[in-house]
């Protein structure tokens, strides 16, 4: 199959240290599904942490200028007169498309109709975007950097002619479906291919960069990485943007040429990616108690470190939190054997080990 030959001279020359990440990230995904016993109210929270910091990123990657805070204050319902309404309505789009990967993924299917209708979720509150929402390019566009302050500083490379991309989308999902089935490559090479090619296709008049990161979040899940939820992935994209750049650039001005390379891709997709696989690891550790916990029970367990020792009223006249709550933190904190109980009844007492 051509399209296996053309994928094979891509990867042909990736170093040992990318096929060492990827057993590394693949360790880490074993320790994750044996370790992730989180309660369903921490993973909640880590959850929605998540959607707001990767909307607010994966948005100012392509030039809005919402903040973290500002996202959440939008999703709240709370209107911010100083940005534009481009900018609301693209983080809003993201936000919901993003819930819904992250909360439906198992039921969603990865092909062009679902690429489609992201596209046409992704901005369906954008009114500039209403004549080619969910339908592929008419017109040529180019891929331009973006700086801190939302102005293009350059075209980084001319993308696949309008003409093209049907036929191009076609085959490129159709070969990563297949590859991912046969399982003859390992899956994150697959993905990495699939990304690094969608962008130079680049097939959607705008959207194409959020469009591509909502589908890393997809692909993944459905290879097993469960922890895509509660690290975000698109904040330590934003964290490394002008790598992300170049190491597009660098991998696609090979594909026309006879020495077909995406190791540059590869490497910065894989080093993010295991960046964010120790980060969700890292959440199992009891070390890293206030990592699970949420902004109530993080103050019952900062008067805790304070306090010598203490009861549960103390608590709850100390941070005015109510009753059920402070117990709630009380019997985490017991389990995860961060503190201990001395005595019983009325007379009970806390104090941190």
């Amino acid at each position: 199959m051509a399209r296996n030959k053309q994928f094979n001279q891509r990867i042909e020359n990736i170093p040992a240290e990318i096929w060492l990440k990827l057993t590394q990230i693949d360790e880490l995904k074993g320790q994750w599904i044996a370790g992730a016993q989180l309660s369903p109210q921490v993973l909640n929270h880590l959850k929605r942490s998540v959607l707001i910091t990767s909307t607010g990123a994966s948005t100012r990657i392509e030039g809005a200028r919402l903040s973290d805070e500002d996202v959440e204050k939008l999703m709240r319902g709370i209107d911010i007169q100083k940005f534009t309404d481009r900018d609301k309505q693209e983080v809003k789009g993201y936000f919901e498309l993003l819930e819904n990967v992250f909360d439906s993924w198992r039921s969603l299917k990865f092909s062009e109709s679902t690429i489609k209708h992201f596209h046409k979720e992704l901005l369906k509150y954008v009114k500039k975007d209403e004549l080619h929402r969910g339908d592929y390019k008419k017109i040529e566009n180019k891929v331009e950097m973006i700086d801190a302050a939302g102005k293009s500083i350059g075209t980084l490379f001319d993308t696949t002619p309008a003409y093209l991309t049907p036929k191009e989308m076609q085959e490129l999902v159709e070969w990563t479906q297949e590859s991912l089935t046969e399982k003859k490559y390992h899956p994150l090479l697959i993905v990495g291919n699939f990304l690094v090619e969608f962008l130079q296709i680049h097939p959607f008049q705008d959207g194409n960069g959020r469009l591509s990161r909502i589908l890393t979040n997809l692909l993944l899940l459905k290879e097993g990485y469960l922890y895509m939820p509660y690290i975000s992935h698109e904040k330590l994209v934003e964290d490394n943007k002008p790598d992300y750049y170049m190491a597009l650039r660098r991998s696609q001005k090979t594909f026309k040429t006879d020495h077909k390379d995406i190791t540059s891709w590869l490497d910065f997709f894989l080093t993010i990616f295991l960046k964010q696989s120790k980060m969700a690891v890292e959440l199992l550790s009891k070390e890293n108690i206030e990592k699970l916990l949420s902004m109530k029970q993080l103050a019952v367990w900062e008067y805790l470190q304070k306090a010598k020792e203490t009861t549960t009223g103390e608590i709850i006249r100390g941070t005015k939190i109510t009753r059920p709550t402070v117990k709630q933190v009380l019997d985490k904190l017991l389990r995860l054997k961060k503190i201990e109980r001395i005595g019983l009844g009325r007379s009970t007492r806390y104090r941190k080990l």
